[in-house]
């Protein structure tokens, strides 16, 4: 069964009767452009098969009530929210992150309550943007009960302004100090196509990623291990980032460019030169992929892949000993580029890797983790998928 289903099934056993529509949300996998996002710089995510799903009918007393599916068919349910008593820090566990939705669109008007089932399928934890999955969806949701659908015109919200309010609701209400890419990849991507972001302008350009006619396969190799962009490595590098544009005097890392790259690290202090390193040769990353795939070179993005990972686990020192043995692995048995992927400190790789090597890449992957006495990742390939919109049941 699809999200939308599982969704559209748990609200009607749970209220007893049909929700009044269903919206999804699929996760996301950044091909290349990591932690740029909150540096005003470029990114190139594109949207999973997985969606969550959030099924929901109206309230009129300002309460919203959340369920949740699990992966092992147990329902877990929120107590009543009251909208208008919501504060950052009074809802705890995963219940926030559709709080944090409702707390942020009670600014814009919208406080009437709903009832909310949410059912998917995106892995948690793997970094693959689950939680904005989630937050995605419950904000369509919410827009779609009072009768707004974003991107529409005639006075609706764009697609972009309805990601600066997920992330505001994650920065602000949940405490998580994400940047702009997930929420933005989950809402506007397309099927197909990367999304070709500037975070700065919020220019976007939908690049043609046609992996089957190339005979080539995205290979997700999720590492089980536990991703958080909550915990305090993600912020820590956040704020080093900051203080460098501070003491660079400019308004983002954006703003430096590779040519100048060397006269700006020797104005720093020695712990803010590998964040500043990657930021900036990362951004060059992105647009030397963009040109590629513009080109139609799809199999040549393997360097840029493998680069990203060399300064992620060396400058950002954001990766782990899972996705560094996941990388390392499939590089050696053939694909054509790796790189870890998400926020770090656990979660997801992802290779480059001819059609005819994919069985034999996600073989040695597993060996390995084998050998290492690991618990055994989890391996899918994936293609460009849709965003997030209304389902049709």
């Amino acid at each position: 069964m699809s999200a939308a289903s599982d969704a559209a099934e748990t609200f009607q056993a749970l209220h007893g009767r049909a929700p009044a529509g269903v919206w999804s949300a699929p996760g996301r996998v950044n091909l290349i452009g990591e932690h740029t996002d909150y540096n005003d710089g470029f990114v190139l995510p594109f949207a999973l098969p997985h969606r969550l799903a959030a099924a929901a009918s109206p309230r009129e007393d300002g309460v919203l009530t959340v369920s949740t599916l699990g992966s092992d068919g147990r329902v877990q349910e929120s107590g009543p929210l009251t909208i208008a008593d919501l504060r950052p820090g009074s809802v705890e566990g995963w219940a926030a992150y559709p709080a944090g939705v409702a707390w942020v669109l009670r600014d814009q008007g919208l406080d009437g309550g709903a009832d909310v089932a949410i059912a998917g399928n995106v892995p948690s934890g793997a970094g693959l943007s689950s939680s904005h999955a989630l937050e995605c969806a419950v904000a369509l949701a919410l827009l779609g009960l009072a009768g707004i659908t974003p991107g529409t015109g005639a006075g609706s919200p764009t697609l972009h302004e309805v990601a600066r309010w997920v992330q505001r609701s994650e920065n602000d209400f949940v405490g998580a100090p994400t940047g702009l890419l997930d929420q933005t990849a989950s809402l506007c991507c397309t099927e197909s196509n990367v999304l070709f972001l500037d975070v700065r302008s919020g220019e976007m350009e939908q690049v043609p990623f046609p992996l089957e006619e190339s005979g080539v396969r995205i290979l997700i190799m999720d590492s089980r291990t536990k991703h958080s962009h909550a915990e305090g490595g993600y912020g820590e590098r956040r704020r080093g980032c900051e203080r460098a544009a501070e003491l660079l005097e400019v308004k983002a890392l954006r703003d430096i460019g590779v040519d100048g790259l060397d006269t700006a690290l020797a104005k720093l202090p020695d712990e803010l030169v590998p964040l500043v390193r990657h930021v900036v040769t990362e951004n060059q990353r992105v647009l030397d992929t963009v040109d590629l795939l513009r080109a139609g070179r799809i199999t040549e993005i393997g360097p840029q892949l493998d680069a990203s990972h060399v300064s992620m686990r060396d400058d950002y020192r954001i990766s782990t000993r899972e996705l560094d043995l996941a990388v390392d692995s499939a590089r050696e048995a053939g694909a054509l580029g790796a790189r870890m992927t998400g926020g770090g400190f656990g979660g997801s790789a992802i290779a480059l890797v001819r059609e005819s090597d994919v069985d034999t890449v996600g073989r040695a992957v597993k060996a390995a983790y084998e050998a290492a006495e690991l618990r055994h990742p989890r391996l899918f390939t994936a293609v460009p998928s849709r965003g997030a919109g209304r389902d049709e049941l």
